[in-house]
């Protein structure tokens, strides 16, 4: 039994299910890992599948897990789910690392996430906005990192980076950089050739406001919303309405919802959508707009539409 039971919505329960057909999540926190979660691989895997998810994406601070998106995609192909990973450039991959991205996309990841965990900006808020991230008890102390030197440049590893993510045709995804970095970056990575750019949790960490997200779709920047941020739970930090501004600053077109879920105390990553696709039904919004933030858009980014 789940620590956290998502509130039953008899009123669009079979409209939900139906509407979870096809979804993708680009950011899963299935284990193991060395955060506590309530679930691994496997179990969100058959979850996905039996709620007719067309991908998933499992995400780890510490490590690539695309060997195990092959291996279970393989060992259980009658969920009808593709299972992939990433790469996150914290300190336990070396940071900004080339080999690292290389090797990944080399073995078949999706997404490059810019560092999150040790980047410099998440850093500086672990005693504000940060303060109740997740924690690995006695980890040794993070290693500041940032995709700019001193002259507020981007560095020769982040270019080399970017490089390789436009060859292999994969996400790059932000991080937790900050906002100003975030632009610097996205506009070397289309100057360079990448196609698929998204932002994480745009207003938690990384402090976009709706005129940032305005301009960054309009650079052909994806906005995910962690929906962990606006349901009940442990990683709620604002109310399911507060995302309607931000959907309409980006539009449906330049908008994904990732689930950022399998932290103790908050739901499961499929009973987070059920939840948040049922929010937006209340709010208004069609039946394809819908489908489009929780599943073609992000489908189209995993080249799978």
């Amino acid at each position: 039994m789940a620590e956290f039971e998502a509130p039953p919505r008899p009123e669009y329960n079979a409209r939900v299910e139906k509407l979870l057909e096809g979804s993708v999540d680009l950011h899963c926190h299935s284990g193991p890992a060395a955060m506590p979660r309530i679930l691994d691989h496997h179990e969100q895997l058959m979850e996905a599948g039996e709620a007719g998810f067309k991908a998933v994406v499992t995400k780890d601070h510490y490590y690539l897990g695309t060997s195990h998106a092959i291996i279970l995609e393989k060992l259980f192909p009658e969920t009808g789910v593709r299972f992939f990973s990433g790469i996150a450039l914290n300190n336990a991959s070396g940071g900004i690392n080339p080999h690292a991205v290389d090797h990944a996309v080399r073995l078949g990841g999706k997404i490059v996430w810019m560092p999150t965990l040790s980047a410099a900006n998440h850093i500086n808020k672990v005693s504000t906005e940060a303060k109740g991230f997740p924690k690995v008890a006695g980890a040794p102390d993070p290693i500041p990192l940032t995709v700019l030197d001193a002259n507020g440049r981007l560095t020769d590893e982040t270019k080399h980076v970017l490089d390789i993510i436009a060859a292999g045709d994969i996400i790059l995804a932000g991080g937790h950089l900050g906002v100003d970095e975030q632009f610097i970056m996205f506009e070397e990575a289309k100057a360079r050739g990448v196609r698929k750019m998204l932002v994480n949790h745009p207003t938690y960490l990384i402090g976009c406001n709706e005129t940032h997200i305005r301009q960054l779709a309009g650079m052909g920047v994806m906005m995910e919303h962690s929906i962990t941020q606006f349901i009940p739970g442990r990683g709620q930090k604002s109310p399911p309405q507060a995302v309607i501004p931000l959907i309409e600053a980006a539009g449906v077109a330049n908008t994904v919802f990732g689930s950022d879920l399998g932290l103790k105390g908050a739901a499961r990553p499929v009973d987070g959508f059920r939840i948040m696709i049922a929010e937006l039904l209340d709010a208004g919004y069609s039946e394809d707009d819908i489908r489009r933030m929780f599943g073609s858009n992000a489908a189209g980014m995993l080249n799978l539409d």
